[in-house]
């Protein structure tokens, strides 16, 4: 009896033990993953001011966290206290230290009330040792979005197009209105074609001939064939920091109209059509099995980023999804057989440029 009671009370001591030491290693991975957090965001913004530009980015703020900004700052817009909304994603973003999971509405409205009581953005962010990192990043993703823009709106009596000049989102969805499309979160996934390699994109699987839209206003810089990404479009935005890549379009007819580098196309526009070309050495092929739009974009911050082993892509899975609320409106235009957009916008950048 007494021996069975010796043991119970060692197996309950280990036990107890046991349990001290789970909690003792739990709280100390705790904080090397803070340390670690901390470390990575001081790297981070060493980098950006020693170097002169930043190396690396990686992007996670959720759609909703995008919404719940972009709502306060059109909302706020006009006013004394108009509230920017990269500022607010750029503090969240360094107070999370990049972690969005932990995201909370709740933190956004605390900091809309320290705004609202007089605190301002430099007052705020006075001892955040890697906002400047943060907002610098946040500024190169999203810097193009949103301003004041002149586009044409139905007339609300007769349906009319009328030139309107708006505050808002001047960005459009890949994918034109009215047209189905299905996409995860595949970025990073491996890639054996050709080479082992990660996924550097989102798939948005739809129907072969889906007109894609061009997401900003720029410059298109490629327009051809690649055996990786078959026929595919790239068009850098005009302040230089935002590329986007679109691929494995149509077959036999992959862009709309006469596209070609040098074109300049406006946020909305249709580029091209979805298809499943690429995975081939020889031009023109369907070696995808799934008909969908690759589409990618890459942040430079210096010449030297564009191509090579210093290029900077980010996931861009939650932009497609914030993106969704303004998707571009089409239809075929009988003559030339392609589609259009149907409300023209009207771009600073177009001055004297014949389409």
């Amino acid at each position: 009896m007494h021996a069975a009671k010796r043991i119970y009370r060692s197996t309950a001591a280990l036990l107890i033990l046991f349990i001290l030491l789970l909690t003792v290693n739990y709280i100390q991975i705790r904080q090397n993953k803070a340390d670690e957090m901390e470390m990575d965001s001081g790297q981070l913004a060493r980098l950006a001011q020693s170097q002169g530009f930043i190396k690396w980015v990686d992007f996670t703020v959720p759609a909703s966290a995008m919404e719940d900004a972009l709502k306060i700052d059109l909302s706020t817009h006009g006013s004394e206290n108009h509230t920017d909304w990269i500022f607010l994603l750029s503090y969240l973003g360094t107070r999370y230290g990049g972690e969005w999971k932990s995201y909370k509405k709740s933190d956004l409205n605390a900091l809309c009330e320290k705004l609202k009581n007089g605190e301002t953005p430099e007052t705020l962010t006075a001892n955040m040792k890697y906002y400047d990192y943060y907002h610098q990043a946040y500024e190169a993703v999203l810097g193009g979005f949103v301003g004041t823009w002149q586009r044409e709106l139905p007339d609300r009596e007769t349906g009319i197009p009328q030139k309107t000049e708006v505050y808002g989102l001047k960005v459009f969805s890949p994918i034109a209105e009215g047209y189905g499309y299905s996409h995860y979160d595949d970025f990073g996934v491996s890639r054996s074609y050709g080479y082992r390699r990660r996924h550097l994109g989102n798939d948005l699987l739809g129907e072969t001939g889906t007109p894609i839209i061009a997401v900003e206003s720029g410059i298109v810089e490629q327009a051809g064939w690649n055996q990786y990404g078959g026929w595919r479009i790239g068009i850098r935005s005009f302040d230089g920091k935002r590329y986007y890549y679109y691929a494995h379009l149509r077959k036999d007819h992959p862009f709309c109209g006469e596209l070609k580098p040098g074109d300049l196309v406006r946020g909305g526009d249709v580029i091209g059509y979805l298809g499943m070309t690429g995975y081939s050495a020889t031009e023109n092929v369907n070696g995808m099995s799934v008909p969908h739009l690759h589409f990618g974009m890459q942040l430079i911050f210096d010449e030297s980023q564009r191509e090579g082993n210093g290029e900077i892509w980010i996931d861009v899975y939650q932009i497609v999804k914030f993106l969704a609320r303004n998707r571009a409106t089409v239809y075929r235009d009988p003559e030339t057989k392609e589609f259009v957009r149907k409300y023209q916008v009207f771009d600073e950048h177009f001055a004297g440029y014949s389409d």
